[in-house]
């Protein structure tokens, strides 16, 4: 699906208007977005993004909670109970196999909307996901449905929120597009609730399993936002054997690099299985409410860790771009230039040798501006020779440009590896850099100067202003009256 300027502006205005009626008493989110508007005025500049892209739509701007796990452990009933509402189905077989994002609507019945309006919204966290989708899917763009879903819920729970239930995963079916839109639901979210089944017996035969999911969140700079949750520990109860199924999980974890982390014990208080000794029954209620009170909190604070994810994002992305992009921009144009010259020099000398060694051998020459003389006339062969000359080694100059260029981007290809959306930046900024308008002794990349160079910094100046109002806002550090404290 493409998008004009104009369509991304009404998009990007609808986002502004939605953040200030969300938070009126709070304005840093929808000042944000006016420094990623001014960030893409510089890739507009730079080649970096194209005029119907925005920074403002590579964040998800609503805070979001994804919920993972194995088939029937319990993520469809926690969600539910986490709503006060029967959202979504539940049961021991897999129930669904879509992502279904759930969000907060006025209309007291809920709703299921198809994949399609994820697309279209740039607020949401799969806005243009089609595009990905479709280099996985066989059947194209037209496929999301297959894989997405939004629900619509009046619980004031997910007010402001955004709450995604995955498909289980299953070490004999892991499809390539779960997967992907996995990884990408991943690096968005705010907040990871990775469930395990306490009843299965032996968590070995999920090892494949358990090593996709630990591998997600292992060595991650990140790694803090992931929530282990051992669910239905009321099956262990008859045995009264906790500690041994907990620490069962923890080892089969650490065998695929988890060695740190907490595991929160929880189970269904509706559907769990009688206790019948008293006292068993008091240790397992005390343990379920103390860690399903700790995950509440986990989940209510992801609105202020939400607002310092875009600021860090805001930030990320504007030192990224003159530190790291326009180095790396400049360092490929000044190889681009020596090699061009060098080519040139070659080519250019080699021919001219060539050329004079031929018209000094023979009377080549002479024929020439006798023959030029004749078609158009005495006074002007000597120009039309020149300009003869003059087109053909411009022809020559530009085709070195291009091919050198050329296998300088092959070059960073392979330098990026899997980064595939980063390296399509440097190419579209190369490009643009090392185009036949700019000429080969600007060492600058295209669009970026001193006006560029200043709003970058004010870019980063302003994201440094928005995270001293944020720790205004919910910490006290100087300790006077604490009135602003709200964490």
């Amino acid at each position: 699906m493409s998008y004009s300027s104009t369509q991304i502006n009404k998009h990007i205005e609808s986002l502004e208007k939605h953040l200030a009626d969300e938070h009126p008493d709070n304005p840093i989110l929808a000042k944000a977005v006016k420094s990623f508007r001014k960030m893409d005025y510089i890739g507009h500049s730079m080649g970096l993004i194209s005029k119907d892209e925005s920074y403002a739509t590579c964040v998800t701007w609503w805070p979001m909670i994804a919920v993972l796990g194995t088939f029937s452990a319990g993520k469809s009933t926690f969600i539910n109970t986490h709503l006060g509402q029967p959202l979504q189905r539940t049961g021991n077989q897999a129930v669904d196999d879509k992502f279904t994002v759930i969000c907060y609507s006025q209309h007291p019945e809920a709703k299921t909307l198809p994949g399609v309006a994820l697309d279209a919204d740039p607020r949401f966290p799969f806005f243009h996901i089609s595009k990905s989708i479709e280099e996985i899917s066989e059947a194209g763009q037209e496929r999301i449905d297959a894989y997405l879903q939004l629900k619509t819920c009046p619980s004031e729970k997910i007010r402001g929120k955004i709450l995604i239930d995955s498909p289980g995963f299953d070490a004999d079916n892991q499809r390539a597009s779960t997967l992907r839109l996995t990884q990408h639901i991943i690096n968005l979210s705010d907040l990871v609730l990775v469930f395990f089944d306490a009843r299965h017996p032996e968590p070995k035969a999920m090892q494949d399993t358990l090593a996709y999911l630990v591998s997600a969140s292992v060595n991650r700079a990140d790694a803090n936002k992931f929530l282990y949750i051992l669910n239905q520990m009321d099956a262990t109860a008859k045995e009264d054997n906790p500690e041994e199924v907990v620490a069962a999980w923890q080892r089969s974890l650490a065998e695929v690099g988890l060695v740190a982390g907490r595991f929160f014990r929880i189970y269904n208080a509706e559907a769990a299985v009688p206790i019948e000794d008293p006292k068993v029954k008091e240790r397992y209620e005390k343990k379920r409410e103390e860690d399903m009170i700790d995950i509440d909190i986990r989940m209510q604070q992801i609105e202020v860790e939400r607002a310092y994810r875009i600021v860090g994002k805001l930030e990320q992305t504007a030192k990224a771009i003159k530190n790291k992009i326009v180095t790396k921009l400049s360092s490929m144009l000044k190889q681009w230039k020596n090699r061009v010259l060098l080519i040139d020099s070659m080519v250019f000398g080699t021919l001219a040798a060539l050329i004079g060694t031929l018209l000094s051998m023979t009377e080549s020459w002479d024929i020439l501006s006798t023959f030029t003389a004749d078609l158009f006339g005495g006074e002007t062969s000597a120009l039309i020779i020149l300009l003869i000359l003059v087109g053909g080694s411009a022809g020559i100059h530009f085709f070195v440009r291009r091919f050198v260029a050329d296998n300088l981007l092959k070059k960073l290809e392979k330098e990026m590896g899997d980064d595939h959306e980063m390296y399509d930046q440097y190419k579209l900024a190369f490009n643009k850099s090392t185009s036949v308008f700019r000429s080969i002794l600007m060492s600058n990349p295209a669009g970026w100067n001193d006006v560029t160079q200043r709003a970058i910094n004010e870019i980063i100046d302003e994201s440094n202003d928005y995270i001293q109002e944020l720790n205004d806002q919910f910490t006290n550090p100087s300790g006077n009256d604490g009135k602003n404290a709200q964490i």
